[in-house]
């Protein structure tokens, strides 16, 4: 099996949030980005958001931005 390529992904946060988000991560050694996966992942798993929920989908985002 085929390993998934990674995407980059960039969004803003607090100082606090980004504080936290290093906290948990320095608590579990991990990463940033693999905590923030693993968060992910909870939060599907808890809410019963499978991976064929996502695999082929295109996620409407809004941007706050009127498009023509």
């Amino acid at each position: 099996m085929e390993a998934e390529k990674t995407v980059a992904l960039s969004f803003r946060v607090t100082p606090t949030m980004k504080r936290k988000l290093e906290a948990a991560a320095a608590r579990e050694r991990r990463s940033l980005t693999n905590m923030f996966e693993v968060l992910v992942d909870d939060f599907c798993r808890t809410h019963g958001i499978s991976g064929d929920d996502v695999v082929g989908q295109k996620m409407a985002v809004s941007t706050g931005k009127k498009t023509a």
